[in-house]
């Protein structure tokens, strides 16, 4: 019996059902924060970037519309298609690197002991709770010149030479080395415990079934446990993609002087255009048009999810 007819049979009356506006009015609070946080920024970008906003507006307050003009300088200039080429290259790279690390690490973790395995989530979460600035710096520190662990580590093993004295973050493959590495670093965590939980929800029963059919672990791993984990790995990319497309601080933050401009993708000259150069309204369109190429990849993957949905 419902609520209803239980409430009537015992000579009460039927319990009441909240309005239609209760909901509204309890989500209301998060809703004014998300807004707030969010929205105003968004549309304040928005704002700015069809003005003349720089420096000077900072002290007078003095601005000027100008239509579309900052979006048709930014795309007229061959530093924003040499940023958005080193922006996809980039991306993709270290894209791949999470991904795959992730997916092995997450495969290691299914054949550890209880023990092994929580010291080993511990290690990973401690890892992806690390703040960028403190990550960064720490990385710095290891490849420093003369001091750093890394160059004596590969100094001691006689394939490059003497490094010691070598600074990888004022030369052009060395930074990008050193942020891609650190950037796959901080990423592998939260994909690699997202990916062993998924598996952990696989029908155990399939792939002992599998086993006895003489299928090798490849075979297995290929014919089962990636098909399962294909819309959990398609999130995990897209999510990947929207983080690492706007991966500012490490470049910054490792990148000498010398290097960062050659190595800068959309978001490192978005923010030298804004704040260095202090051409903030040209700083917006690039964040605008930023935006805009990262809501088109993330709507062609929600149509491809909700067409999967469909064919289930």
């Amino acid at each position: 019996m419902t609520a209803t007819t239980v409430a009537k049979a015992a000579g009460g009356s039927s319990p009441r059902r909240p309005g239609r506006g209760v909901p509204a009015i309890l989500l209301s609070p998060a809703g004014l924060v998300i807004a707030a946080l969010t929205l105003v920024p968004i549309g304040y970008l928005f704002f700015a970037s069809f003005t003349d906003y720089d420096k000077t507006t900072l002290f007078t307050g003095v601005f000027h519309f100008v239509g579309f003009q900052q979006y048709a300088s930014v795309l007229s200039s061959s530093e924003f298609w040499a940023a958005l080429v080193r922006t996809v290259l980039f991306t993709a790279a270290m894209v791949a690197g999470s991904v795959v690390i992730g997916m092995g690490v997450s495969q290691l973790m299914l054949r550890l002991g209880p023990v092994l395995r929580y010291i080993v989530t511990i290690v990973l979460i401690v890892a992806w709770a690390m703040p960028n600035v403190a990550t960064s710096k720490v990385w710095v520190w290891l490849f420093q010149p003369g001091y750093g662990v890394v160059p004596w580590l590969i100094t001691k093993l006689h394939v490059f030479g003497d490094v010691t004295q070598h600074d990888f973050t004022n030369s052009f493959w060395g930074a990008l080395t050193i942020i891609w590495a650190l950037v796959v670093w901080q990423a592998v965590p939260f994909i690699a415990l997202t990916l062993y939980a998924a598996q952990t929800q696989i029908d155990q029963g399939m792939i002992e079934a599998a086993r006895i059919d003489g299928a090798s672990e490849w075979r297995v791993y290929f014919s089962i446990t990636l098909p399962f984990l294909r819309p959990t790995l398609g999130l995990m990319t897209i999510l990947s993609i929207i983080w690492d497309f706007n991966v500012i601080n490490q470049i910054i933050l490792v990148a000498g002087v010398q290097v960062l401009r050659p190595i800068a993708t959309l978001g490192v000259w978005s923010y030298l255009t804004a704040f260095q150069s202090s051409d903030v309204g040209t700083g917006a369109a690039i964040a605008v048009i930023t935006m805009i190429l990262l809501l088109a990849i993330t709507s062609v993957y929600i149509r491809n999810l909700l067409k999967s949905g469909e064919e289930f």
